[in-house]
């Protein structure tokens, strides 16, 4: 980390460069080549350590000295990246052009068999990732966009987690959520019940179970909430509830001891359990999920599933309580979530503007994340701009009659609304993997060191990002994780 960072907390794209500067030195001289007392070694003491240290430099080389002139050019180039003056520091764009000159003096035919230059495959996998940022702006009609719960972005994982806590006010459910609890009820007298809710991406599956999760019904009992995802692991459920039950984590890796474990915890206790977002369709495994949880004798044991396919549904435990089919959303529920979302009531041409709404909310499918999507877009839309959004041709995308092509044109379009800087820390986004956790500060220190927050002489760069970050949730391209364990 550079001076003025360490010292005043000063981010900047050059702090980047000063950091290359360090690895640059590490991968020539070693990691004893760098030191905060740096500026003591001059060129010539470098260019010695670094050729002490080579062995892929050859005394019978007939490049020689063009190999050494590539050294050189490094090691001075390191030390001008590590300068205590972050003004005197090379651009990235310097670095580039400076570290592609070194190959320009040496045939292609010949350059297989020289010293790699060190650092330069680095920068230019750099450079190639600042090209595809920019095609991701620039082809953003390419993006492949969450469906039903926002990927979130501390820890690399393949899934995106929920949690028993409901997030925000939910609008329309009440009737859905009485059938359910009754569905339930009625199975009291049965040691174990199996409910199954299923329906398309982002309809609202995961709040029904957490209503069932807070219900008053299950207040006297062990509630445990297990993310399931579209990796199906049975030890990672299973210590996953055991963690839960006992209060303590655990990290079995053998499956009897996971099954013996949850035979002493579920046996004479009432339990219930919601394993949210099941995506496996084998038989053989959804039975060895129902056998692991089947092992408690006395007591009572309630397990709801969420999931998207119907077949899944009714491979779940079959006999007990018939899944739940949870329908889209009527138009008008919809229209309600983009009123709340847009603050319709606080506007002055309320009558125009519900004509529109009411079409644009016909359109959301009767899927609860689009109608969220669009009404927080349509916030800061005068008149003219929600007939715009009305007659989008994204909204093309649903002649193919897949429901879930309405959150996708729904997000498409809170895309496209983005202001350019918006758009390129979204980009920045994709970089990560799928599910990826990040503490918002280290997202916001991100883009500013890259550059790509919008310069304003009203609001620092923090507080610019940190609204960036409120934008992007509000649009659900992000969301905060929920995990508990």
């Amino acid at each position: 980390m550079p001076p003025e960072f360490l010292n005043e907390g000063k981010i900047s794209p050059k702090n980047d460069v000063f950091g290359f500067g360090v690895v640059m030195i590490e991968i020539m001289a070693g990691p004893a080549g760098y030191s905060n007392s740096f500026e003591m070694h001059d060129v010539a003491q470098l260019m010695q350590q670094v050729l002490t240290n080579c062995t892929m430099i050859e005394a019978t080389s007939n490049n020689r000295s063009e190999e050494l002139r590539q050294v050189k050019t490094c090691i001075e180039l390191a030390m001008r990246c590590v300068d205590s003056e972050r003004d005197n520091r090379p651009s990235v764009a310097d670095i580039l052009d400076t570290l592609n000159k070194t190959e320009t003096h040496i045939p292609k035919r010949q350059r297989c068999s020289q010293i790699s230059v060190p650092g330069l495959e680095r920068a230019k996998k750099r450079k190639k990732t600042g090209g595809n940022l920019k095609g991701i702006a620039k082809e953003r009609t390419h993006f492949t966009v969450m469906q039903e719960n926002a990927p979130s972005l501390l820890e690399n994982r393949d899934h995106r987690e929920t949690s028993a806590k409901i997030g925000a006010e939910v609008v329309g459910r009440e009737m859905e959520k009485q059938e359910i609890m009754a569905h339930l009820s009625g199975s009291t007298t049965q040691e174990i019940t199996f409910l199954s809710i299923y329906g398309i991406g982002g309809i609202g599956k995961t709040t029904m179970a957490q209503f069932v999760f807070n219900d008053f019904q299950f207040k006297e009992y062990s509630r445990v909430w297990t993310y399931v995802s579209q990796t199906f692991d049975l030890k990672k459920i299973g210590n996953s509830i055991i963690t839960q039950l006992s209060g303590s984590k655990s990290m079995h890796t053998d499956l009897p001891m996971i099954e013996n474990s949850l035979q002493k915890l579920l046996s004479g206790k009432r339990v219930l359990i919601i394993l949210d977002d099941l995506w496996e369709r084998e038989s053989p495994q959804l039975k060895k999920l129902e056998s692991m949880l089947n092992l408690g004798e006395g007591g009572k044991l309630v397990v709801v599933v969420t999931t998207r396919e119907e077949s899944v549904a009714h491979k779940i435990h079959t006999g007990t309580v018939k899944p739940y089919k949870l329908a889209p959303l009527t138009d008008e529920i919809c229209w309600t979530i983009i009123k709340n979302k847009s603050s319709f009531e606080n506007r002055a041409e309320r009558a125009q503007l519900e004509l529109i709404g009411k079409e644009i909310a016909k359109k959301c499918g009767g899927v609860a994340l689009a109608a969220q999507s669009i009404g927080y877009m349509l916030y800061a839309m005068e008149f003219d701009e929600w007939v715009s959004v009305n007659n989008s041709e994204i909204w093309d995308v649903l002649a193919s009659g897949e429901s879930t092509h309405h959150v996708h044109a729904s997000l498409l379009l809170s895309y496209h609304v983005m202001d350019k800087y918006l758009k390129l820390c979204f980009a920045y986004c994709a970089t990560f993997p799928k599910g990826h956790k990040i503490a918002k500060e280290d997202l916001a220190h991100q883009w500013i060191a890259l550059g790509l927050v919008e310069p304003s002489r009203t609001f620092s760069d923090i507080q610019t990002s940190h609204k960036y970050i409120r934008h992007l949730f509000g649009m659900c391209f992000l969301e905060h994780p929920r995990s508990q364990w």
